[in-house]
């Protein structure tokens, strides 16, 4: 195995730039492609590859790549992971998994007819506070987690002046987008810890007076939604997603029968685990060892950046499914799906089917 390395395509030179391909000891860029010439060459400079496509359709028939990583916009994840798929190559996708019910069915039963791998890049699951929290949860410290809090703030986005709205005077995939159609990184915090599955829901939403949520291809008027589940296990969970705040960023609070882990806030609450008789905790371990020593750097959302990389590399050497598979991150995004559908009909509550094999 020492001698292998994945032979990988990326695509889309915005976001698909910041990641550590080229720096994971087992993982090689092949080669890179995006539409727009200029995100082609950024591609190129920063993975130091000379190979590079116009576009997805022409890289995938490249028989030198085995698996692409594919960073494009949010309503052509399904499509273009599905086309990457029928290739027989392997593909780690930007979130959310995909827009739609019918797409997250289209995109499981791809995965599956082809025998192939699929992860989805999530960041929250490999926050370090997220780890912190799966360790713990997995050995058993929290108990039960009987509550958690998910969160996502990013103020501005959708709306008609923020920049990503508009690109050379054309609307953009963001332009008055849905906050509960992009769910993961909240839902990740409970999801990607305890591996429970959310079942119900009831979600508000808030709408917005500005052109781009009163027009826009998914004739959405929220620009807020407060969501509250309940999981496979009984418990509760509330979800935020929203864009017409002043708060900024991901955080979650787990609260267990035993133990209560707080993430730190853009509002300055420290990072804390208090534990049932015992003295707070008020520092998180250090992952990095996890890492190849080339990865061992400052990467983005947190750090999870490189281990979202070296997760997807390792899994295809090691010929197993990823952390986040094609169950996980459909479990993580079609909530926020029927989440959505629910601020339709004024919170009632909805329930949330699983794609998890029968």
């Amino acid at each position: 195995m020492a001698d292998e390395r994945i032979r990988i395509g990326v695509v889309g030179g915005g976001f698909g730039a910041s990641f550590q391909w080229h720096l994971d000891p087992g993982c090689v860029v092949e080669a890179v492609s995006d539409l727009r010439e200029d995100r082609r060459n950024h591609l190129m400079n920063t993975y130091q590859c000379a190979k590079a496509y116009n576009s997805l359709e022409e890289l995938i028939l490249d028989d030198a790549i085995d698996a692409v990583a594919v960073f494009t916009e949010a309503p052509n994840h399904v499509r273009h992971c599905v086309a990457v798929m029928n290739t027989g190559k392997h593909v780690i996708s930007a979130v959310p998994a995909g827009c739609n019910l019918e797409e997250l069915e289209e995109l499981v039963e791809a995965k599956e007819r082809n025998g192939v791998r699929y992860m989805m890049a999530e960041t929250s699951y490999y926050r370090p506070e997220c780890m912190m929290a799966r360790r713990l949860y997995q050995d058993g410290r929290f108990g039960e987690i009987v509550y958690c809090e998910g969160e996502y703030y990013h103020p501005g986005i959708g709306a008609a002046n923020d920049g990503l709205s508009t690109w050379n005077g054309q609307r953009t995939w963001r332009w008055g987008y849905p906050p509960m159609l992009y769910p993961t990184h909240s839902t990740a915090f409970l999801v990607g810890v305890t591996g429970e599955r959310l079942v119900r829901v009831s979600c508000l939403g808030e709408t917005k007076d500005d052109p781009a949520f009163k027009d826009n291809a998914y004739d959405n008027p929220f620009a807020n939604a407060s969501a509250l589940f309940q999981t496979s296990g009984g418990h509760m969970f509330r979800c935020n997603v929203m864009w017409d705040v002043w708060n900024h960023g991901e955080r979650a609070q787990w609260f267990g029968q035993h133990m209560s882990l707080y993430m730190s806030a853009w509002s300055g609450q420290p990072h804390v685990l208090k534990i049932e008789g015992q003295a707070d905790v008020p520092t998180i371990p250090d992952f990095q060892a996890l890492l190849p020593e080339p990865m061992r750097i400052e990467s983005g959302h947190g750090g999870s950046h490189t281990y979202l990389t070296h997760e997807f590399v390792m899994a295809l050497l090691e010929d197993r499914e990823p952390s986040v598979n094609v169950y996980e991150a459909v479990a993580m995004t079609a909530p926020g799906v029927v989440a959505h559908q629910s601020c339709f009909k004024d919170g009632e509550q909805l329930t949330v089917p699983s794609f998890d094999p029968k």
